[in-house]
């Protein structure tokens, strides 16, 4: 195996989230603890340094379905938003390097969608200012407030060209139609 590909055993953390692992999302609270006002600090997500391990993925994933025989051995859990949804490198194209595969959140009240075709389209949703969670709701919403920090973050990383998170997500629900309603297919 070459650094340019990857088998589903790869589980290496890719450099560009662990430097977003170093960034502080404080939703809804500046950094002093005080309350920030409503529209502030948008991005609800709490990054982790590396992925969960296979068992807290295989926990996670029969806990969000309710199938005891669900393994998620697909997906790599990377981060998740307040209340506990999960953001995550879904393994759907085989063959290819964990910076091409989709990244999708798995709320923890039902929330289910694609945020983004590849690490690099996550990085510019980052960077427009929405979270996998945001990323995951009406594209209708998703209305452009870049942040500065992220943009940069991501002009050192991206390898695609810089899209707004609505393109992003529109581009990548239309890929994977069917996400959602699969997921929900495992659910018992």
């Amino acid at each position: 195996m070459t650094d340019d590909t990857a088998d589903a055993t790869d589980r290496r953390f890719p450099a560009a989230l662990a430097e977003v692992a170093q960034v502080d999302f404080y939703y809804g609270h500046d950094t002093t603890g005080e309350a920030a006002d409503e529209g502030d600090y948008r991005i609800d997500f709490e990054p982790y340094t590396e992925f969960l391990s296979r068992e807290e993925t295989v926990e996670s994933f029969r806990g969000w379905t309710g199938g005891k025989d669900i393994d998620g051995d697909t997906y790599l859990i990377f981060g998740q938003d307040g209340t506990g949804g999960q953001a995550m490198i879904w393994r759907t194209r085989p063959g290819r390097p964990l910076a091409d595969q989709p990244i999708v959140f798995l709320g923890s009240e039902g929330e289910c969608g694609v945020v983004a075709g590849n690490l690099s389209d996550f990085l510019w949703v980052l960077a427009d200012g929405f979270g996998p969670l945001e990323a995951s709701w009406d594209d209708e919403e998703l209305t452009s407030a870049p942040d500065e920090a992220l943009t940069r973050l991501a002009e050192r990383h991206a390898t695609t060209p810089r899209r707004t998170a609505r393109e992003i997500v529109l581009e990548t629900r239309a890929e994977f139609p069917t996400f959602a309603e699969d997921i929900w297919a495992l659910c018992r």
